[in-house]
């Protein structure tokens, strides 16, 4: 029997709108990368309710659709979002191409850049590539290549810091007024600590620096490079992971100004979760729910200690909601 999983036709789709997202910006890459993603779950989670899927694949098709167009200004760029997921010419797939997106990402792996999202791209780009050698054409990797080098000298993102100081790049915030975090020497040791900052501030209404998500969408990355023959290069992004946690770690609990954060406790794996279809508090949350709920999980998996797993699931829901 064929168990179900979303069609696998989002990860060309995917791809395309990758390479394409230097067209209109960087951050354009988001689009992509989330059907990416969206695609992935089913890889990792073959056997769930296929209505689960199907409203995975709604979403993803709200995406390519174009829903979700906020990342670049459609007209100064002279494309929309919808024609980002437009397919390459046919060419021939070289497999050994792939190591050129890991060569990309050493020159800027080694500092924060926007949230990590230059590692969290070429994450998610490198897996969808491995053994789907057909995709790696030279227009379709030169584009990837392009979105990859377009994050180098960038800042590490932005964060707010209440009304009195408001949002500063990260490259503004001063060494004094860093959070700590632990230092870790291992992706395992990152996993852990990510998974323990989820599980102790979930519930603080902080803004900037990609909140949780991006946190642990950059923590996932470097897991996913490493298991993806990228060792080396997952290392080498340790240190930056742990800056982004210190900037993440250092925005203050704006409930006051911002307002109390909503949970859920509905299981993202179930058909009766997905009657959400908006979040009522976090922005840019079709392509940030489908790409966090794949690196959410692919941290769960370094966890063994069964009580942090289920605090990590319940604390999860405040991204969910």
């Amino acid at each position: 029997m064929l168990l179900s999983m979303v069609n696998f036709e989002y990860l060309y789709r995917g791809l395309c709108g990758m390479a394409h997202a230097p067209r209109a910006s960087s951050m354009a890459g988001h689009l992509g990368a989330a059907v990416i993603a969206g695609y992935f779950i089913g890889e990792d989670h073959p056997g769930t309710d296929s209505k689960v899927f199907a409203a995975i694949e709604r979403d993803l098709d709200r995406i390519t659709g174009g829903e979700e167009s906020i990342w670049f200004d459609s007209k100064k760029a002279g494309i929309t979002a919808e024609a980002l997921f437009e397919p390459f010419p046919k060419e021939q797939g070289q497999a050994e191409r792939v190591d050129s997106l890991a060569d990309a990402l050493a020159r800027n792996i080694g500092k924060t850049r926007q949230s990590g999202h230059n590692v969290i791209f070429t994450s998610i780009a490198i897996r969808a590539l491995m053994g789907h050698e057909e995709f790696a054409t030279p227009a379709l990797v030169t584009g990837i290549e392009k979105l990859i080098a377009s994050f180098n000298g960038q800042h590490p993102g932005r964060g707010y810091f209440g009304k009195e100081r408001g949002w500063l790049n990260g490259d503004k915030v001063l060494p004094e007024d860093l959070a700590d975090a632990p230092a870790y020497d291992s992706l395992e040791s990152m996993a852990e600590q990510v998974i323990g900052t989820l599980i102790t501030t979930a519930s603080q209404h902080r803004r900037g620096f990609g909140g949780l998500f991006h946190l642990i969408n950059h923590a996932a990355a470097l897991l996913e490079l490493d298991a993806h023959g990228y060792s080396g290069l997952a290392l080498q992004g340790l240190a930056a992971h742990r800056h982004h946690h210190r900037l993440y770690r250092s925005l203050p609990d704006l409930e006051d100004e911002l307002g109390k954060l909503e949970s859920t406790s509905d299981d993202p794996f179930k058909p009766i979760y997905w009657k959400r279809n908006e979040s009522k508090q976090w922005g840019a949350w079709l392509t940030h729910r489908v790409k966090t709920l794949y690196g959410f999980h692919t941290l769960l998996r370094v966890i063994e200690d069964q009580t942090k797993r289920d605090n990590a699931l319940t604390k999860f829901g405040y991204l969910l909601a």
